[in-house]
């Protein structure tokens, strides 16, 4: 199945639901339910590891000044957790292997 530039949610659901042979509402639950958990381990300030995958993490970031792009005036960022995600050397490995082939 071939998906264009950008993988929505929908195309996700589209593709799990053909290869598993669950109905469409049965996949995109499942795929909710995932979305949903990642969110809520991260909520609580959990580190999340997929082998094979990668990790979601929560990076805290420092007060910082930095500047309006429109105006050039400086502004004060405050400290605030933001979260992450680290692909594992599998995932990157077999994304740059099958980008070679293609070109």
């Amino acid at each position: 199945m071939t998906m264009g530039q950008t993988t929505t949610k929908a195309d996700l659901v589209n593709v799990i639901a053909h290869r598993t042979g669950l109905t469409k509402n049965e996949t995109e639950s499942v795929v909710d339910c995932l979305f949903e958990s990642i969110i809520d381990s991260l909520k609580a300030g959990k580190r999340i590891e997929i082998r094979g995958f990668g990790s979601f993490n929560i990076r805290f970031k420092n007060l910082r000044q930095a500047r309006n792009p429109r105006t050039g005036e400086k502004v004060t960022v405050g400290p605030k957790n933001v979260p992450t995600f680290k692909i594992s050397k599998e995932f990157k490995h077999a994304v740059s292997e099958s980008l070679k082939k293609s070109e």
